[in-house]
Protein backbone atom coordinates (compact mmCIF):
# COMPACT_ATOMS: atom_id res chain seq x y z
CA UNK A 1 0.00 0.00 0.00
CA UNK A 2 1.68 3.08 -1.44
CA UNK A 3 1.46 6.10 1.53
CA UNK A 4 3.59 8.63 -0.50
CA UNK A 5 4.93 9.02 -3.68
CA UNK A 6 7.95 11.76 -4.62
CA UNK A 7 10.06 12.49 -7.90
CA UNK A 8 12.28 9.68 -7.64
CA UNK A 9 10.67 7.73 -4.79
CA UNK A 10 7.45 4.97 -3.80
CA UNK A 11 7.01 5.20 -0.33
CA UNK A 12 5.03 2.02 1.25
CA UNK A 13 4.14 0.12 4.28
CA UNK A 14 6.37 -3.08 4.47
CA UNK A 15 5.17 -6.69 4.47
CA UNK A 16 6.40 -10.10 5.37
CA UNK A 17 7.46 -10.22 1.71
CA UNK A 18 10.11 -7.94 2.57
CA UNK A 19 11.84 -9.54 4.64
CA UNK A 20 14.64 -10.61 2.23
CA UNK A 21 15.11 -7.02 1.61
CA UNK A 22 14.84 -6.31 5.17
CA UNK A 23 17.94 -8.73 6.04
CA UNK A 24 19.95 -7.42 3.28
CA UNK A 25 19.74 -3.93 4.59
CA UNK A 26 19.99 -4.59 8.61
CA UNK A 27 23.70 -6.07 7.46
CA UNK A 28 25.26 -3.31 5.61
CA UNK A 29 28.16 -1.54 7.34
CA UNK A 30 25.99 1.55 7.95
CA UNK A 31 23.13 -0.06 9.81
CA UNK A 32 25.49 -1.73 11.80
CA UNK A 33 28.20 0.84 12.35
CA UNK A 34 25.58 3.49 13.19
CA UNK A 35 22.27 2.05 14.29
CA UNK A 36 23.60 -1.58 15.35
CA UNK A 37 23.86 -4.95 14.82
CA UNK A 38 20.28 -6.56 15.62
CA UNK A 39 21.39 -9.84 14.88
CA UNK A 40 19.48 -10.80 12.17
CA UNK A 41 20.63 -13.83 10.20
CA UNK A 42 17.86 -15.60 8.44
CA UNK A 43 15.05 -14.66 6.28
CA UNK A 44 12.69 -15.97 9.85
CA UNK A 45 15.10 -13.48 11.75
CA UNK A 46 13.52 -10.61 9.51
CA UNK A 47 10.35 -11.55 9.37
CA UNK A 48 10.52 -11.93 13.40
CA UNK A 49 11.43 -8.05 13.76
CA UNK A 50 9.14 -6.55 10.76
CA UNK A 51 6.14 -8.52 12.69
CA UNK A 52 7.10 -7.25 16.36
CA UNK A 53 8.52 -4.04 15.14
CA UNK A 54 6.97 -2.21 12.09
CA UNK A 55 3.78 -4.44 11.52
CA UNK A 56 2.85 -3.79 15.00
CA UNK A 57 3.88 -0.20 15.14
CA UNK A 58 1.69 0.27 12.30
CA UNK A 59 -1.33 -1.17 14.03
CA UNK A 60 -0.07 0.41 17.64
CA UNK A 61 0.41 3.99 16.36
CA UNK A 62 -0.99 3.93 12.52
CA UNK A 63 2.61 4.50 11.45
CA UNK A 64 6.11 3.32 11.18
CA UNK A 65 9.16 2.67 8.85
CA UNK A 66 8.24 2.41 5.06
CA UNK A 67 9.36 1.02 2.28
CA UNK A 68 11.55 3.14 0.32
CA UNK A 69 11.16 1.68 -4.13
CA UNK A 70 13.09 3.91 -6.67
CA UNK A 71 10.65 4.45 -9.42
CA UNK A 72 12.47 3.81 -12.82
CA UNK A 73 13.97 0.91 -11.24
CA UNK A 74 11.21 -0.71 -9.11
CA UNK A 75 13.95 -1.46 -6.70
CA UNK A 76 13.76 -1.38 -2.81
CA UNK A 77 16.35 1.00 -1.84
CA UNK A 78 15.87 1.93 1.74
CA UNK A 79 13.44 2.79 4.82
CA UNK A 80 12.43 6.40 6.40
CA UNK A 81 9.91 6.43 8.86
CA UNK A 82 8.08 7.12 11.52
CA UNK A 83 8.34 5.52 15.23
CA UNK A 84 6.94 5.83 18.33
CA UNK A 85 9.92 4.59 21.02
CA UNK A 86 8.89 4.10 24.89
CA UNK A 87 12.31 5.82 25.84
CA UNK A 88 11.76 9.36 23.94
CA UNK A 89 9.07 11.44 24.67
CA UNK A 90 8.47 12.43 20.97
CA UNK A 91 7.97 10.40 17.61
CA UNK A 92 11.66 9.52 15.81
CA UNK A 93 12.00 10.47 12.34
CA UNK A 94 14.97 7.12 10.84
CA UNK A 95 15.98 6.53 7.52
CA UNK A 96 18.60 3.87 6.43
CA UNK A 97 19.99 3.16 3.28
CA UNK A 98 21.69 0.72 0.87
CA UNK A 99 24.78 1.38 0.30
CA UNK A 100 24.94 2.27 -3.11
CA UNK A 101 22.34 4.30 -2.74
CA UNK A 102 23.36 6.35 0.33
CA UNK A 103 24.18 9.89 -0.40
CA UNK A 104 22.54 10.43 -3.54
CA UNK A 105 19.41 12.72 -1.61
CA UNK A 106 16.97 10.14 -1.36
CA UNK A 107 17.18 10.43 2.23
CA UNK A 108 16.27 14.22 1.93
CA UNK A 109 13.29 13.40 -0.21
CA UNK A 110 12.08 10.18 1.38
CA UNK A 111 12.00 12.75 5.04
CA UNK A 112 10.47 15.73 3.20
CA UNK A 113 7.65 13.04 2.62
CA UNK A 114 7.84 11.81 6.32
CA UNK A 115 7.27 15.53 7.91
CA UNK A 116 4.50 15.87 5.18
CA UNK A 117 2.85 12.53 6.32
CA UNK A 118 4.05 13.62 10.43
CA UNK A 119 2.18 17.14 9.93
CA UNK A 120 -0.82 16.22 7.94
CA UNK A 121 -1.82 12.78 8.36
CA UNK A 122 -0.85 11.95 12.30
CA UNK A 123 -1.42 15.26 13.59
CA UNK A 124 2.06 15.43 14.96
CA UNK A 125 3.14 18.79 16.13
CA UNK A 126 6.88 17.83 16.76
CA UNK A 127 9.25 15.45 15.46
CA UNK A 128 12.56 14.09 16.71
CA UNK A 129 15.86 12.32 15.60
CA UNK A 130 18.34 10.40 17.30
CA UNK A 131 21.70 9.30 16.09
CA UNK A 132 25.20 9.14 16.76
CA UNK A 133 27.69 11.91 17.12
CA UNK A 134 30.01 10.29 14.62
CA UNK A 135 27.21 10.17 12.06
CA UNK A 136 27.96 13.42 10.09
CA UNK A 137 25.98 12.87 6.98
CA UNK A 138 22.65 12.05 9.43
CA UNK A 139 23.28 14.93 11.78
CA UNK A 140 24.01 16.68 8.23
CA UNK A 141 20.47 15.62 6.34
CA UNK A 142 18.51 16.70 9.95
CA UNK A 143 19.75 19.97 10.12
CA UNK A 144 18.98 20.46 5.92
CA UNK A 145 15.54 19.28 7.41
CA UNK A 146 15.31 22.17 9.53
CA UNK A 147 15.91 19.99 12.66
CA UNK A 148 18.06 21.90 15.36
CA UNK A 149 20.47 19.64 18.17
CA UNK A 150 18.87 19.51 21.80
CA UNK A 151 20.81 17.49 23.60
CA UNK A 152 22.82 14.66 24.29
CA UNK A 153 20.87 11.50 25.28
CA UNK A 154 21.12 7.87 26.45
CA UNK A 155 17.91 6.32 25.27
CA UNK A 156 18.81 2.48 25.35
CA UNK A 157 20.21 0.00 27.67
CA UNK A 158 23.54 -0.34 25.23
CA UNK A 159 24.14 3.04 27.75
CA UNK A 160 25.58 4.82 24.36
CA UNK A 161 25.25 8.42 23.90
CA UNK A 162 23.19 9.87 21.14
CA UNK A 163 22.50 13.29 19.91
CA UNK A 164 19.01 14.23 19.95
CA UNK A 165 17.62 16.54 16.96
CA UNK A 166 14.14 18.25 17.15
CA UNK A 167 11.45 19.50 14.55
CA UNK A 168 8.40 21.71 15.26
CA UNK A 169 5.72 20.30 12.84
CA UNK A 170 3.69 24.05 13.16
CA UNK A 171 -0.15 23.24 12.38
CA UNK A 172 -1.34 26.05 10.27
Amino acid sequence: MIVAETERLLISKFSLDDAPFFLKLVNTPNWIKYIGDRNLKTIQDAENYLTNGTLKSYKDHGFGFYKLQEKQQQKTIGTCGLIKREQLNDVDLGFAFLPEFEGKGFGYEASIAMLKLAKEEFSLKKLVAITLPANTNSKKLLEKLGFTYEKRVKPFEDDQELLLFAKQLNLE
